[in-house]
């Protein structure tokens, strides 16, 4: 609605750091410098993030920020922090493939519109280590960051650094437009208003030479993934939400320099013309995708294109236009489009198309990326395979092969609920634990206050 190379952690501390404790405090923060310390989760219920059947008494043990083992009846060594979980389930560190984390709703047009001339970068990031917090402790230790500004990057890098506590990140930095496209940030400004942003280095390109060029730039800055805008959108001014913006011979150019350095690309779709183009241009995933029809499923499915459909930002910049708090356009476009993409996710899922979570966190609040799984249900999915498309259907889409999933050897990132989320979808929008690379961030048997 708004506007790829793996990103390691950082990894433990040096020996010489003193031990600490694991548990990360709600109220504090995590600790920042703590060396990761063994856990034992005994007696869990296990839904591994791979679409197979839950699994009863199941322990789950945790050393050096991996999985390093998970059966029954696991031993523990003395220093192993042992924690009796029976009536929990265990599930992989939630995905979401679609976030703007350094950018907040503004609570009425005009107030954006004044913040987007008044805001620098350090602005961004620091408003971003809010955001990826309340991320973090609702459940989502991965995230890819599709769309926005340098801020993300710096951002990305404070969180592997350990500076501040976040998800895993990966970011597309600007993400690449033609003039006055959905992704301009100064489409219907005044030509003198941030000059800065309005060539290639703000993504905005117009031939298939200058969105080489674009890319260029993004990587060299550290993207590890381009966002294109295939279509106009919701939340832009002065243009018809589905209407083909880039053209096919300036989207196969994007795919073509991204994958000349192994970077995938996201292309940001709502109308049908716009998606076929970029399906065809060859990227990897469809964001939004709010009017398919059967041949473009049938393209999507015969591609392996994925789609990510983002259902709560149309859930949201609908009760948005209700309450008035939108620019006339963009109400009018919400009312149109939104009712059209929890169609366009059921066509897709019934032919068999590759779903992976995206909720667009930033066009509404960060923390409740959860929701999207209860909407994904909503509109038809079985509960099962929302689970495997926040978990290991992001984690292939993204290209990492050691999240999204518990087993031996994976990321220790972790998500405990109290109950069965296959009865009870909406558990996975108020986790009772998190732990992200060992570390718990919020325990499940000593924070009160959880995310709301």
């Amino acid at each position: 609605m708004s506007c790829s190379r793996p990103v390691a952690d950082p990894g433990p501390t040096p020996p010489t750091a003193a031990l600490q404790p694991t548990v990360a405090s709600v109220e504090a923060g995590p600790p920042y410098s703590a060396r990761h310390r063994p856990i034992l989760l005994r007696n869990v219920t296990l839904i591994d993030g791979t679409g197979a059947p839950p699994r009863s008494g199941v322990d789950v043990y945790l050393d050096g920020g991996r999985i390093a083992n998970v059966g029954e009846h696991l031993s523990a060594t003395d220093d192993t922090e042992v924690l009796d979980l029976e009536g929990f389930t265990v599930l992989p560190g939630f995905i979401d493939a679609h976030v703007h984390m350094t950018f907040t709703p503004p609570t009425n047009y005009p107030e954006g519109v004044v913040r987007e001339m008044k805001e620098h970068d350090a602005d961004r990031a620091l408003r971003g280590t809010s955001n990826a917090w309340a991320t973090l402790q609702a459940g989502f230790t991965t995230v890819r960051n599709v769309g926005g500004t340098f801020a993300d990057r710096a951002l990305r890098d404070a969180i592997n650094a350990g500076t501040v506590p976040g998800p895993r990140m990966l970011v597309a930095n600007h993400a690449i437009t033609i003039t006055g496209g959905h992704c301009d940030a100064t489409h219907g400004y005044q030509p003198e208003v941030l000059p800065e942003m309005q060539d290639f280095r703000a993504g905005v390109a117009d031939s298939p030479d200058e969105v080489r060029k674009a890319v260029r730039y993004q990587i060299k800055h550290g993207a590890d993934v381009i966002k294109v805008c295939a279509t106009a959108g919701v939340m832009s001014s002065g243009d018809t939400v589905g209407v083909a913006q880039m053209t096919p011979a300036e989207l196969s150019a994007a795919v073509d320099e991204a994958r000349r350095v192994g970077v995938r690309v996201a292309a940001h779709a709502h109308g049908t013309q716009g998606i076929r183009e970029a399906i065809e241009a060859g990227v990897d995933s469809i964001e939004h995708g709010s009017m398919l029809d059967e041949d473009t499923v049938a393209l999507m499915k015969a591609r392996g294109t994925v789609l990510v459909p983002t259902l709560s930002a149309g859930a949201h910049v609908l009760k948005a236009a209700e309450a008035g708090t939108l620019s006339a356009s963009s109400a009018a476009k919400a009312r149109a489009i939104a009712p059209r993409m929890r169609e366009s996710l059921l066509r897709a899922y019934d032919a068999g198309v590759q779903i992976a979570l995206g909720s667009d966190a930033g066009v509404f609040a960060h923390g409740t990326n959860g929701h999207e799984f209860t909407l994904m249900v909503d509109a038809g999915m079985k509960p099962a395979d929302a689970i495997v498309a926040g978990t290991t259907g992001a984690a292939t889409l993204l290209g990492l092969s050691d999240v999204g999933r518990v087993e031996d050897g994976a990321r220790a990132d972790l998500v405990i609920v109290r109950g069965n989320p296959l009865d009870d979808i909406a558990l996975l929008e108020r986790p009772e634990g998190v732990i992200k690379g060992g570390v718990v961030y919020v325990h499940p048997l000593r924070d009160q206050r959880k995310p709301k």
